[in-house]
């Protein structure tokens, strides 16, 4: 074949040979479109259900936290007592109650279990998944470790059985059996510095679990804003 046929044959057949070009590039760039698109998609709905599941963590931390207060107010309530002050009988039961509670978390972990279960890929950017992986792997581990696990944590099992063997003489319940108050103090001195020395330890307590709460409800408060914004962009 003549150089000129061949040239002929390229600009006879060189729209249809533009087309095929473009159409297979588009057609490759249509589906990498559409895969991106579907990851971003899948992104979002599991960013979704994070921060929905730490809002409602959010609620359930705070509850917690107004708990431990009233329980280390309760401390206090009962070292005026120990000391012979005058204290509040009418809130000394439910004090007692609250003293030696602990608050087992229930988190939400529906979103970040789906985030592992990509192998935290899904989220493309680096600094908001370090942000989740904290939270969920550090922080609320704290907080599971404190209120479930670590034994010198557990006051009810640790404190309750001695603190109330002192206490009981001196209480005074109602014909229905309630607490209605305590009697006047006349401990020995051995009964008060025991007496003391749980409740020190108690407040000790208190004020670790509550400084654990106020650090985990800021980082929920950081990582709901920067969720917020991923999604803000993306949308």
């Amino acid at each position: 074949m003549s150089k000129q046929k061949i040239l002929n044959a390229l600009k006879k057949y060189s729209t249809e040979f533009a087309l095929i070009f473009i159409s297979v590039i588009l057609a490759f760039a249509l589906t990498e479109w559409s895969a991106n698109r579907g990851e971003k998609v899948s992104e979002n709905k599991i960013l979704g259900e994070i921060k929905n599941g730490i809002n409602s963590d959010y609620k359930d931390f705070e509850s917690n936290l107004k708990m431990h207060k009233i329980s280390k107010a309760g401390v206090g309530e009962l070292r005026k007592w120990v000391n012979n002050q005058e204290i509040n009988n009418d809130s000394i039961a439910v004090y007692y109650f609250l003293l030696f509670r602990n608050y087992s978390p229930i988190i939400n972990k529906t979103g970040y279990e789906s985030l592992k279960g990509t192998n935290l890929k899904t989220i493309s950017n680096d600094s908001l998944r370090f942000k989740i992986i904290k939270l969920y792997d550090y922080h609320y581990n704290i907080i599971e470790q404190l209120e479930n696990h670590n034994e010198e944590m557990q006051d009810f099992k640790t404190y309750f059985a001695p603190t109330n063997e002192i206490l009981s003489p001196y209480m005074n319940f109602d014909e229905k059996g309630n607490l209605k108050g305590l009697q006047t103090a006349n401990l020995s001195a051995t009964q008060k510095k025991e007496l003391l020395s749980y409740l020190w330890r108690l407040e000790l307590t208190k004020m670790f679990k509550i400084l654990r709460y106020e650090q985990v409800l800021k980082e929920i408060e950081s990582l709901d804003k920067s969720l917020d914004k991923e999604l803000k962009n993306d949308s």
